[in-house]
Parts: structure tokens; sequence; C-alpha cells
């Protein structure tokens, strides 16, 4: 069966993005820019929620740098609001309940998913129990004046297994895990 990888890039206090900073807090670096080119999850489909959608397609449309390899890989935006159909290239629209349609996308399919922000999205899939990996690359700051989009806020308790770790350019922190949902803190 496929699997589904929660794939976020974070500053050390969790945030997803924060105002006036650049992409990659401005320190990403030739490891970690080689690591996204050499796609190690290149295979997969991409899930993405309509303002994830809105604003990478925008990047892709005005040729930002890294855009060119996520246009070649094909890429599922779930949205009741976006109307088909969607001008990035290889994109498809699903305006079903994104959990419903991820599960059976899991069940039938044959191709492995990874997400890319979607932060609400991300969110009930975990809850869903639909998540089979979550990967968290860490940037070294932390945004707490200018921080936006606390990944982890609503999220359930989640154990997490360490499948892997890197280090990229001495700075940067790649963790990869299997999540496990939890009914409440271990014990009670």
């Amino acid at each position: 069966m496929p699997e589904l990888m929660i794939d976020f890039i974070t500053s050390l206090d969790g945030y997803a993005s924060a105002e006036g900073w650049p992409g990659w807090w401005g320190v990403e670096g030739p490891e970690y820019l080689q690591w996204l080119q050499d796609q190690p999850e290149g295979g997969y489909t991409i899930l993405m929620g309509a303002k994830t959608y809105r604003l990478m397609s925008g990047f892709a449309a005005a040729g930002e740098e890294g855009t060119e390899v996520l246009n070649a890989i094909p890429k599922v935006v779930f949205s009741s609001t976006l109307q088909a159909p969607l001008s990035w290239e290889n994109t498809r629209l699903v305006q079903e309940e994104a959990v419903d349609a991820v599960r059976r996308m899991k069940q039938d399919g044959e191709t492995s998913f990874r997400t890319l922000g979607s932060l609400t999205l991300c969110r009930s899939l975990l809850k869903a129990g639909l998540v089979d990996r979550f990967r968290v690359v860490v940037f070294p700051m932390i945004t707490g004046s200018t921080g936006s989009e606390r990944i982890y806020d609503g999220y359930p308790d989640v154990a997490l297994e360490m499948k892997e770790s890197r280090t990229f350019d001495g700075r940067i922190q790649l963790l990869d895990y299997v999540p496990k949902v939890l009914s409440g803190p271990p014990g009670s």
C-alpha cells in the first residue's frame, strides 16, 4: 500500500513561515539544496490545500528558483473553492473531503504521497490515522516575534519513532519519524 508522508520545514520554535524572512529563513546551504534537487521522494504525488496551491503555483508561474522541479511532479489539490482546470501543470483538483479521498487513494493507488505545506490538511490526515511518516526539516532560527503559521496547534498527542536523522550544512536538521496518534498522555 502506498505511504503518506507529512513533510514540513520549520523554524526551531515550530513556525512554518515568518513575516519578512526569506524562504528557508535565509540559511539554506549547498548540501540541503542538493538533497532537494536529488528529490529523495521524487516518485511521490504531492498533496496540498488551496492556500498552498495559490502560493506555490504563483511562485512557479513567476519562475522562482526551485519550482521547476515541482512543475514535473504530480500534484493533487483539495479545495471546494478552486475551479478546474488548474493552471499549474500536472495538478489535479479534488473537491471531495480530503480524508475520504486520501484514504481511497492510498487503498486503490500504487504511488506514495507527501504533503507540501497545507497545515490544515496535514492536521486532518494525521488525526484520521492516515500518515505513515512525519518528516520535519528544522532550520536554526527562532521566529517568536515574526513567526506565523504555528504548525502543531490543534494537533492530537502523537508519539514519534525516529526513522532517520541527518544534518545539512552543519546546521539544518532533518528528522524523519513514524507517527502514532495517542488517545492521551502515556499511562493515562
